[in-house]
Protein backbone atom coordinates (compact mmCIF):
# COMPACT_ATOMS: atom_id res chain seq x y z
CA UNK A 1 0.00 0.00 0.00
CA UNK A 2 0.97 3.65 -0.33
CA UNK A 3 2.14 5.63 2.67
CA UNK A 4 -0.49 8.10 3.93
CA UNK A 5 -4.06 8.05 2.80
CA UNK A 6 -4.66 9.14 -0.76
CA UNK A 7 -7.65 11.17 -1.90
CA UNK A 8 -9.80 10.61 -5.00
CA UNK A 9 -9.08 12.79 -8.00
CA UNK A 10 -11.76 14.28 -10.16
CA UNK A 11 -9.82 14.49 -13.37
CA UNK A 12 -6.79 13.18 -15.22
CA UNK A 13 -4.50 14.53 -17.89
CA UNK A 14 -2.34 11.56 -18.77
CA UNK A 15 -3.43 7.98 -18.28
CA UNK A 16 -1.06 5.20 -17.34
CA UNK A 17 -2.16 1.93 -18.91
CA UNK A 18 -1.13 -1.51 -17.71
CA UNK A 19 1.92 -2.97 -19.37
CA UNK A 20 0.84 -5.20 -22.18
CA UNK A 21 -2.40 -3.34 -22.78
CA UNK A 22 -3.25 -0.25 -24.75
CA UNK A 23 -3.55 2.83 -22.54
CA UNK A 24 -6.94 4.48 -22.66
CA UNK A 25 -8.59 7.58 -21.22
CA UNK A 26 -11.14 7.69 -18.45
CA UNK A 27 -11.46 11.39 -17.71
CA UNK A 28 -13.58 12.66 -14.85
CA UNK A 29 -13.14 16.36 -14.74
CA UNK A 30 -15.44 17.54 -12.00
CA UNK A 31 -14.34 20.61 -10.09
CA UNK A 32 -10.73 21.64 -10.46
CA UNK A 33 -11.05 25.11 -9.00
CA UNK A 34 -8.44 26.19 -6.51
CA UNK A 35 -9.39 29.14 -4.38
CA UNK A 36 -7.36 32.29 -4.80
CA UNK A 37 -5.79 33.42 -8.05
CA UNK A 38 -3.89 36.50 -6.93
CA UNK A 39 -0.30 35.76 -6.01
CA UNK A 40 0.35 36.40 -2.34
CA UNK A 41 3.30 38.43 -1.22
CA UNK A 42 6.35 36.28 -0.58
CA UNK A 43 10.11 36.51 -0.78
CA UNK A 44 11.10 36.45 -4.42
CA UNK A 45 14.26 36.54 -6.47
CA UNK A 46 13.61 38.10 -9.85
CA UNK A 47 14.84 35.71 -12.51
CA UNK A 48 17.22 37.50 -14.83
CA UNK A 49 19.17 34.55 -16.15
CA UNK A 50 21.59 34.10 -13.26
CA UNK A 51 23.98 31.41 -14.41
CA UNK A 52 23.40 29.08 -11.49
CA UNK A 53 23.21 26.00 -13.70
CA UNK A 54 27.01 26.21 -13.92
CA UNK A 55 27.38 25.12 -10.31
CA UNK A 56 30.65 25.02 -8.41
CA UNK A 57 31.78 23.65 -5.08
CA UNK A 58 31.94 26.57 -2.65
CA UNK A 59 35.02 25.02 -1.02
CA UNK A 60 37.35 24.17 -3.91
CA UNK A 61 35.72 25.75 -6.96
CA UNK A 62 35.33 22.46 -8.83
CA UNK A 63 32.41 22.13 -11.22
CA UNK A 64 29.55 20.14 -9.69
CA UNK A 65 26.10 19.24 -10.88
CA UNK A 66 22.58 19.75 -9.64
CA UNK A 67 22.19 16.20 -8.33
CA UNK A 68 25.61 15.81 -6.66
CA UNK A 69 25.90 14.84 -2.99
CA UNK A 70 29.71 15.04 -2.77
CA UNK A 71 32.42 17.01 -4.51
CA UNK A 72 34.63 14.58 -6.43
CA UNK A 73 37.72 16.77 -5.92
CA UNK A 74 37.71 17.89 -2.27
CA UNK A 75 35.18 15.31 -0.95
CA UNK A 76 33.07 18.02 0.70
CA UNK A 77 29.41 17.22 1.23
CA UNK A 78 27.21 19.25 -1.10
CA UNK A 79 23.78 20.72 -0.60
CA UNK A 80 21.64 23.03 -2.68
CA UNK A 81 20.25 26.03 -0.81
CA UNK A 82 17.06 27.05 -2.66
CA UNK A 83 16.78 30.39 -0.87
CA UNK A 84 20.33 31.31 -1.91
CA UNK A 85 19.94 29.56 -5.28
CA UNK A 86 23.40 28.01 -5.12
CA UNK A 87 25.24 24.81 -4.29
CA UNK A 88 27.13 24.91 -1.00
CA UNK A 89 29.89 22.74 0.47
CA UNK A 90 29.79 21.38 4.03
CA UNK A 91 31.75 19.27 6.44
CA UNK A 92 30.04 17.03 8.97
CA UNK A 93 31.21 16.85 12.57
CA UNK A 94 31.18 13.78 14.78
CA UNK A 95 27.93 15.13 16.26
CA UNK A 96 26.40 15.05 12.79
CA UNK A 97 26.20 18.85 12.61
CA UNK A 98 26.83 20.49 9.24
CA UNK A 99 29.34 23.34 8.99
CA UNK A 100 29.25 25.52 5.94
CA UNK A 101 32.50 25.79 3.96
CA UNK A 102 33.69 28.58 1.71
CA UNK A 103 31.81 31.86 1.82
CA UNK A 104 30.09 32.87 5.04
CA UNK A 105 26.34 32.90 5.32
CA UNK A 106 23.32 31.38 7.06
CA UNK A 107 23.59 27.95 8.65
CA UNK A 108 21.80 25.05 6.98
CA UNK A 109 20.90 21.48 7.75
CA UNK A 110 20.22 18.70 5.24
CA UNK A 111 16.75 17.66 4.23
CA UNK A 112 15.53 14.74 6.33
CA UNK A 113 15.14 12.77 3.09
CA UNK A 114 18.83 12.95 2.19
CA UNK A 115 19.53 9.37 3.25
CA UNK A 116 16.10 8.05 2.27
CA UNK A 117 15.98 9.24 -1.34
CA UNK A 118 19.17 11.17 -2.04
CA UNK A 119 17.68 14.64 -1.67
CA UNK A 120 20.55 17.14 -1.67
CA UNK A 121 18.51 20.23 -0.80
CA UNK A 122 19.04 22.10 2.44
CA UNK A 123 16.80 23.85 4.96
CA UNK A 124 17.73 26.81 7.15
CA UNK A 125 18.93 25.63 10.57
CA UNK A 126 16.79 28.20 12.38
CA UNK A 127 13.54 26.90 10.89
CA UNK A 128 11.38 24.12 12.28
CA UNK A 129 11.29 22.29 8.96
CA UNK A 130 12.95 18.90 8.81
CA UNK A 131 12.26 18.64 5.09
CA UNK A 132 13.39 20.93 2.30
CA UNK A 133 11.03 23.19 0.39
CA UNK A 134 10.47 20.57 -2.32
CA UNK A 135 10.04 17.51 -0.09
CA UNK A 136 7.53 19.35 2.11
CA UNK A 137 5.06 19.25 -0.79
CA UNK A 138 5.08 15.43 -1.04
CA UNK A 139 1.97 14.10 0.66
CA UNK A 140 2.02 10.41 -0.33
CA UNK A 141 4.84 8.04 -1.26
CA UNK A 142 4.72 4.38 -2.30
CA UNK A 143 5.32 1.57 0.14
CA UNK A 144 9.07 1.25 0.62
CA UNK A 145 8.84 -2.42 1.52
CA UNK A 146 9.34 -3.01 -2.21
CA UNK A 147 12.97 -2.40 -3.07
CA UNK A 148 12.21 -0.98 -6.53
CA UNK A 149 9.97 1.69 -5.04
CA UNK A 150 12.97 3.34 -3.41
CA UNK A 151 14.41 4.07 -6.85
CA UNK A 152 11.08 5.23 -8.24
CA UNK A 153 10.52 7.60 -5.34
CA UNK A 154 14.06 9.00 -5.65
CA UNK A 155 13.61 9.59 -9.39
CA UNK A 156 10.29 11.36 -8.85
CA UNK A 157 11.70 13.61 -6.16
CA UNK A 158 14.73 14.44 -8.29
CA UNK A 159 12.50 15.52 -11.18
CA UNK A 160 10.36 17.54 -8.76
CA UNK A 161 13.42 19.36 -7.44
CA UNK A 162 14.29 20.39 -10.98
CA UNK A 163 10.76 21.68 -11.38
CA UNK A 164 10.98 23.67 -8.14
CA UNK A 165 14.38 25.03 -9.13
CA UNK A 166 12.82 26.75 -12.13
CA UNK A 167 9.71 27.91 -10.26
CA UNK A 168 11.89 29.52 -7.60
CA UNK A 169 14.06 31.13 -10.25
CA UNK A 170 10.95 32.58 -11.87
CA UNK A 171 9.75 33.95 -8.55
CA UNK A 172 6.48 32.00 -8.62
CA UNK A 173 4.71 31.02 -5.38
CA UNK A 174 5.25 27.42 -4.25
CA UNK A 175 3.26 27.07 -1.00
CA UNK A 176 2.57 23.60 0.36
CA UNK A 177 -0.76 22.31 1.60
CA UNK A 178 0.41 22.24 5.22
CA UNK A 179 1.08 25.97 5.24
CA UNK A 180 -1.70 26.96 2.83
CA UNK A 181 -4.46 24.31 2.67
CA UNK A 182 -6.49 26.30 0.12
CA UNK A 183 -3.88 27.49 -2.38
CA UNK A 184 -0.98 25.17 -1.60
CA UNK A 185 0.65 22.38 -3.60
CA UNK A 186 0.69 18.69 -2.75
CA UNK A 187 2.12 15.70 -4.60
CA UNK A 188 0.96 12.09 -4.35
CA UNK A 189 3.20 9.38 -5.77
CA UNK A 190 0.98 6.33 -5.97
CA UNK A 191 1.51 2.71 -6.90
CA UNK A 192 -1.19 0.93 -8.84
CA UNK A 193 -2.11 -2.03 -6.65
CA UNK A 194 -5.20 -3.28 -8.49
CA UNK A 195 -5.22 -3.68 -12.31
CA UNK A 196 -8.90 -2.73 -12.27
CA UNK A 197 -8.24 0.56 -10.47
CA UNK A 198 -5.94 2.76 -12.47
CA UNK A 199 -3.78 5.42 -10.88
CA UNK A 200 -4.19 8.44 -13.10
CA UNK A 201 -1.67 11.23 -13.50
CA UNK A 202 -3.38 14.57 -13.08
CA UNK A 203 -4.08 17.73 -11.12
CA UNK A 204 -7.02 18.56 -8.89
CA UNK A 205 -7.21 21.67 -6.69
CA UNK A 206 -3.47 21.86 -6.08
CA UNK A 207 -2.97 18.10 -5.67
CA UNK A 208 -0.78 16.54 -8.35
CA UNK A 209 -0.81 12.77 -8.66
CA UNK A 210 1.74 10.65 -10.51
CA UNK A 211 1.79 6.91 -10.95
CA UNK A 212 5.22 5.73 -9.77
CA UNK A 213 5.46 3.40 -12.79
CA UNK A 214 6.27 6.57 -14.77
CA UNK A 215 9.65 6.45 -13.00
CA UNK A 216 10.33 3.07 -14.63
CA UNK A 217 12.11 3.93 -17.88
CA UNK A 218 10.97 0.78 -19.70
CA UNK A 219 7.36 1.25 -18.63
CA UNK A 220 7.33 4.91 -19.57
CA UNK A 221 8.80 4.18 -22.99
CA UNK A 222 6.20 1.48 -23.57
CA UNK A 223 3.46 3.99 -22.82
CA UNK A 224 5.07 6.64 -25.04
CA UNK A 225 5.08 4.26 -27.99
CA UNK A 226 1.55 3.04 -27.27
CA UNK A 227 0.23 6.60 -27.18
CA UNK A 228 2.32 7.69 -30.20
CA UNK A 229 3.98 10.48 -28.23
CA UNK A 230 7.21 12.08 -29.50
CA UNK A 231 8.46 12.55 -25.94
CA UNK A 232 7.50 11.42 -22.43
CA UNK A 233 9.64 12.27 -19.41
CA UNK A 234 9.18 12.57 -15.67
CA UNK A 235 10.15 16.23 -15.75
CA UNK A 236 7.71 16.78 -18.60
CA UNK A 237 4.90 15.35 -16.47
CA UNK A 238 5.72 17.66 -13.59
CA UNK A 239 5.95 20.70 -15.84
CA UNK A 240 2.63 19.89 -17.51
CA UNK A 241 0.69 19.27 -14.31
CA UNK A 242 2.09 22.35 -12.55
CA UNK A 243 0.76 24.33 -15.51
CA UNK A 244 -2.79 23.44 -14.44
CA UNK A 245 -2.02 24.65 -10.94
CA UNK A 246 -0.74 28.00 -12.15
CA UNK A 247 -3.69 28.45 -14.50
CA UNK A 248 -5.86 28.37 -11.39
CA UNK A 249 -3.54 30.74 -9.54
CA UNK A 250 -2.63 33.24 -12.24
CA UNK A 251 -5.34 33.22 -14.93
CA UNK A 252 -8.65 32.01 -13.55
CA UNK A 253 -10.98 34.84 -12.54
CA UNK A 254 -8.48 37.51 -13.60
CA UNK A 255 -8.50 39.91 -16.56
CA UNK A 256 -6.00 37.57 -18.24
CA UNK A 257 -8.81 35.16 -19.06
CA UNK A 258 -10.12 37.17 -22.02
CA UNK A 259 -6.79 37.08 -23.85
CA UNK A 260 -6.31 33.48 -22.76
CA UNK A 261 -9.54 32.46 -24.49
CA UNK A 262 -8.61 34.33 -27.65
CA UNK A 263 -5.37 32.29 -27.89
CA UNK A 264 -6.17 28.91 -26.35
CA UNK A 265 -9.96 28.69 -26.65
CA UNK A 266 -12.81 28.72 -24.14
CA UNK A 267 -11.98 26.49 -21.17
CA UNK A 268 -15.70 26.30 -20.32
CA UNK A 269 -16.12 23.77 -23.13
CA UNK A 270 -17.11 20.39 -21.69
CA UNK A 271 -13.87 18.66 -20.72
CA UNK A 272 -15.07 15.05 -20.82
CA UNK A 273 -16.63 15.51 -24.23
CA UNK A 274 -13.51 17.22 -25.58
CA UNK A 275 -11.21 14.44 -24.36
CA UNK A 276 -13.50 11.72 -25.73
CA UNK A 277 -13.58 13.46 -29.10
CA UNK A 278 -9.81 13.86 -29.10
CA UNK A 279 -9.12 10.20 -28.50
CA UNK A 280 -11.82 9.05 -30.94
CA UNK A 281 -11.10 11.52 -33.74
CA UNK A 282 -7.85 13.43 -33.11
CA UNK A 283 -7.50 16.60 -35.15
CA UNK A 284 -5.24 15.95 -38.14
CA UNK A 285 -4.31 19.60 -38.55
CA UNK A 286 -3.10 20.12 -34.96
CA UNK A 287 0.51 20.97 -36.01
CA UNK A 288 -0.75 24.24 -37.51
CA UNK A 289 -1.80 25.67 -34.14
CA UNK A 290 -0.55 23.51 -31.26
CA UNK A 291 2.71 22.32 -29.73
CA UNK A 292 1.41 18.72 -29.48
CA UNK A 293 -1.57 16.62 -30.46
CA UNK A 294 -2.67 16.45 -26.83
CA UNK A 295 -2.68 20.24 -26.65
CA UNK A 296 -5.47 20.26 -29.24
CA UNK A 297 -7.80 18.26 -26.99
CA UNK A 298 -9.03 21.12 -24.76
CA UNK A 299 -7.95 24.70 -23.91
CA UNK A 300 -6.81 23.60 -20.45
CA UNK A 301 -4.51 21.00 -21.98
CA UNK A 302 -3.25 23.47 -24.57
CA UNK A 303 -2.26 25.81 -21.72
CA UNK A 304 -0.58 23.02 -19.71
CA UNK A 305 1.34 21.66 -22.69
CA UNK A 306 2.48 25.13 -23.73
CA UNK A 307 3.36 26.01 -20.12
CA UNK A 308 5.58 22.93 -19.97
CA UNK A 309 7.39 24.10 -23.09
CA UNK A 310 7.86 27.55 -21.59
CA UNK A 311 9.69 25.89 -18.69
CA UNK A 312 11.68 23.76 -21.16
CA UNK A 313 12.70 26.96 -22.92
CA UNK A 314 13.60 28.80 -19.71
CA UNK A 315 15.71 25.97 -18.33
CA UNK A 316 17.28 25.05 -21.65
CA UNK A 317 18.44 28.56 -22.47
CA UNK A 318 19.74 29.15 -18.95
CA UNK A 319 21.80 25.98 -19.08
CA UNK A 320 23.17 26.75 -22.55
CA UNK A 321 24.03 30.32 -21.55
CA UNK A 322 25.68 29.26 -18.30
CA UNK A 323 28.02 27.00 -20.29
CA UNK A 324 28.91 29.89 -22.57
CA UNK A 325 27.33 28.29 -25.63
CA UNK A 326 28.23 30.06 -28.86
CA UNK A 327 26.83 28.81 -32.17
CA UNK A 328 28.93 29.92 -35.09
CA UNK A 329 26.32 28.73 -37.62
CA UNK A 330 22.86 28.90 -35.99
CA UNK A 331 21.51 29.08 -39.53
CA UNK A 332 23.30 28.33 -42.83
CA UNK A 333 23.74 32.00 -43.73
CA UNK A 334 22.97 33.83 -40.48
CA UNK A 335 25.29 35.53 -38.00
CA UNK A 336 26.90 33.76 -35.07
CA UNK A 337 24.82 33.39 -31.92
CA UNK A 338 25.85 33.83 -28.31
CA UNK A 339 23.15 32.13 -26.29
CA UNK A 340 21.59 34.24 -23.57
CA UNK A 341 19.07 33.28 -20.91
CA UNK A 342 15.51 34.47 -20.73
CA UNK A 343 15.04 37.80 -18.99
CA UNK A 344 11.82 37.83 -16.99
CA UNK A 345 11.74 41.61 -17.31
CA UNK A 346 11.45 41.37 -21.09
CA UNK A 347 8.03 42.51 -22.27
CA UNK A 348 8.01 39.91 -25.05
CA UNK A 349 9.96 36.74 -25.86
CA UNK A 350 8.86 36.30 -29.48
CA UNK A 351 12.27 37.25 -30.81
CA UNK A 352 14.08 35.16 -28.20
CA UNK A 353 12.11 32.06 -29.22
CA UNK A 354 12.99 32.45 -32.89
CA UNK A 355 16.57 33.69 -32.59
CA UNK A 356 17.67 31.80 -29.47
CA UNK A 357 15.59 28.76 -28.60
CA UNK A 358 14.99 27.37 -32.08
CA UNK A 359 18.73 27.25 -32.99
CA UNK A 360 19.65 25.85 -29.56
CA UNK A 361 16.99 23.13 -29.70
CA UNK A 362 18.03 22.21 -33.24
CA UNK A 363 21.65 21.96 -32.10
CA UNK A 364 20.65 19.72 -29.17
CA UNK A 365 18.70 17.43 -31.51
CA UNK A 366 21.64 17.26 -33.92
CA UNK A 367 23.93 16.23 -31.07
CA UNK A 368 21.39 13.60 -29.95
CA UNK A 369 21.37 12.07 -33.41
CA UNK A 370 25.17 12.08 -33.53
CA UNK A 371 25.15 10.02 -30.35
CA UNK A 372 22.43 7.66 -31.53
CA UNK A 373 19.79 9.03 -29.16
CA UNK A 374 16.25 10.26 -29.70
CA UNK A 375 15.72 13.97 -30.21
CA UNK A 376 15.48 15.75 -26.86
CA UNK A 377 13.14 18.34 -28.33
CA UNK A 378 11.09 16.71 -31.11
CA UNK A 379 8.69 19.63 -31.50
CA UNK A 380 7.98 22.33 -34.06
CA UNK A 381 7.08 25.79 -32.80
CA UNK A 382 4.68 27.48 -35.22
CA UNK A 383 3.58 31.16 -35.03
CA UNK A 384 0.38 30.50 -33.02
CA UNK A 385 2.47 28.63 -30.42
CA UNK A 386 4.92 31.53 -30.26
CA UNK A 387 2.01 33.81 -29.39
CA UNK A 388 0.87 31.41 -26.66
CA UNK A 389 4.37 31.15 -25.21
CA UNK A 390 4.66 34.93 -25.22
CA UNK A 391 1.34 35.19 -23.38
CA UNK A 392 2.51 32.71 -20.73
CA UNK A 393 5.69 34.74 -20.32
CA UNK A 394 3.68 37.89 -19.68
CA UNK A 395 1.49 36.06 -17.16
CA UNK A 396 4.58 34.72 -15.35
CA UNK A 397 6.21 38.15 -15.45
CA UNK A 398 3.19 39.72 -13.77
CA UNK A 399 2.65 36.80 -11.40
CA UNK A 400 6.22 36.82 -10.11
CA UNK A 401 5.77 40.49 -9.23
CA UNK A 402 2.39 39.87 -7.59
CA UNK A 403 0.53 41.79 -10.31
CA UNK A 404 -2.57 41.08 -12.36
CA UNK A 405 -3.45 43.03 -15.51
CA UNK A 406 -5.87 45.95 -15.23
CA UNK A 407 -9.52 45.16 -15.84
Amino acid sequence: MNHRASRPHSRDDRVLGNLGTEPHCESKHGSRRASGSVVEKHARCRYQGAHVKQMICSECGNRVFFENLRCEVCSSFLGYAPDAQRMLAFEISDEDSWRRLGSEGPAYRPCANRKANGCNWMARSLTDHGLCLSCRTTQTIPALTKSENHGYWAALEQAKRRLFYTLIELGLPTPNKHEDPVNGLSFEFLEQMNPQQQVLTGHDEGVITLNIAEADDACREHIRLSMHEPSRTLLGHFRHEIGHYYWDRLVRDTPWVTEYRSLFGDERADYDSALNTHYAWPALDWPQNFISAYASSHPWEDWAETWAHYLHLVDGLETAASWGTHLELPSPSGPALKVRPLDLNAESIRELIVLQWLPVSQFINAMDRSLGAHDSYPFIIVPPVIEKLDFIHRVVRAGSAGRVPPS
